[in-house]
């Protein structure tokens, strides 16, 4: 555990990288509720669009952004490998926070959007967790996400789609990040129902909800200046909307994992303020031919088992998990070869956990095995309350 404590490195502070999810929270804060919402019906500028039932997803369009909602978010992580079997995670996450719908200022430099991005990289044999953030004004070019096609950008970093429709993504900065291509693999899985994800008691407290849930992944993974080249398997969500969570919940785990058989879940518990399971907690079963089976929160459970890991900025994280899906006959223990892959920002003191996850249990009374990725998030302070603006 200490060694892992040593091997994380602290954000930067320089002003382009004072840490994503603080930008996000602060900045979900002015979109979802102080600023937004108050000044909109007083100056008459145009609103912001809810997820609503009936969305009909189109491949490759809604792989490009979707700029009349609010917030919306492009999310790689990945378990690779050297030839020699060497072990790596990664992620690379980019976000786009709406300020103002239609700024009247015709400048280029008018803030319609912030772009956000974070990168961050694994690895369980040397004990190394490693990240970095960049954030960004649309303005002139610096950073944004096309409309006509898949491209987002932060500076140099980018992730996008080439001539044979296969994703590239290229984040490194100060001898970290990736260079990596990716094949979709499955066809695209829709979370929720009816085109909705819904998060909240509110109807609007919903996104649109995709995921690629095994993307054959090659390329380079660089981590403190050691090059490496690796081959495994990516997952990538994309979610777009314009308010997710109530101040009523805490925040929230969210579970990627691949089976070796084949079939992927996607898991996640809303967690309330009191303690309890919010019922807007959601998985998604992908089966080996690619089709999806919805479940709602009765129909699985997620529970933390053994001791905490007691991460650097004080949060306890339960980085141990069980897993049961009874009508599938799924049972699943889940646990981290890299105990601190938390994110903790300086500034607003935001953390959370997100890492590299391998997976074992039993699937009808035969055993099975996999990996995936975890995120913990509201272990330290109630997200909810942030981002609805209390």
């Amino acid at each position: 555990m200490n060694n892992d404590k040593a091997a994380v490195e602290a954000p930067r502070t320089t002003p382009r990288s004072s840490g994503w999810f603080f930008c996000f929270s602060v900045l979900a804060a002015v979109a979802l509720g102080l600023c937004a919402l108050s000044v909109a019906p007083l100056f008459g500028i145009a609103s912001w669009r809810e997820a609503a039932p009936g969305y009909r997803f189109e491949f490759p369009r809604d792989h490009a952004s979707h700029p009349e909602f609010k917030l919306e978010w492009w999310y790689y992580t990945g378990n690779v490998q050297t030839t020699a079997g060497r072990r790596f995670g990664y992620q690379v996450t980019f976000f786009r926070v709406g300020i103002d719908p239609a700024p009247a200022n015709p400048s280029r430099w008018a803030v319609r959007d912030l772009f956000m991005t974070h990168l961050a990289v694994s690895d369980p044999r040397g004990r190394r967790y490693r990240f970095d953030e960049r954030l960004s004004r649309g303005g002139p070019g610096l950073a944004g996400a096309a409309t006509d096609l898949y491209r987002v950008w932060n500076e140099d970093w980018s992730a996008s789609l080439d001539a044979q429709g296969r994703h590239v993504i290229r984040a490194i900065d100060q001898g970290t990040g990736v260079e990596l291509t990716l094949d979709e693999g499955k066809r695209p899985a829709i979370n929720g129902v009816n085109g909705v994800s819904q998060k909240g008691e509110q109807a609007g407290n919903a996104s649109h909800y995709y995921s690629l849930t095994r993307m054959p992944t090659r390329g380079t993974l660089i981590i403190e200046g050691e090059r490496f080249d690796v081959t495994g398997e990516s997952w990538m969500d994309h979610e777009f909307g314009t308010s997710f969570l109530e101040k009523a919940q805490q925040g929230w785990d969210w579970l990627s994992i691949q089976l070796a058989d084949g079939r992927d879940l996607m898991l996640y518990q809303l967690r309330r303020a009191d303690g309890s399971r919010d019922p807007r907690s959601s998985a998604t079963v992908v089966d080996q031919q690619g089709r999806t089976t919805h479940l709602a929160a009765n129909d699985f459970t997620t529970t933390a088992t053994g001791s905490p890991f007691r991460a650097p900025s004080g949060a306890a994280y339960p980085v141990r998990w069980t897993i049961r899906i009874p009508g599938m006959q799924l049972a699943l223990d889940v646990t981290t070869p890299l105990e601190n892959q938390e994110l903790s920002t300086r500034g607003a003191g935001v953390s959370y956990w997100e890492g590299v996850i391998d997976v074992s249990g039993t699937s009808g009374g035969s055993a099975v095995t996999g990996r995936g990725y975890l995120e913990m998030t509201g272990y330290r302070g109630n997200l909810g309350r942030v981002m609805s603006g209390q």
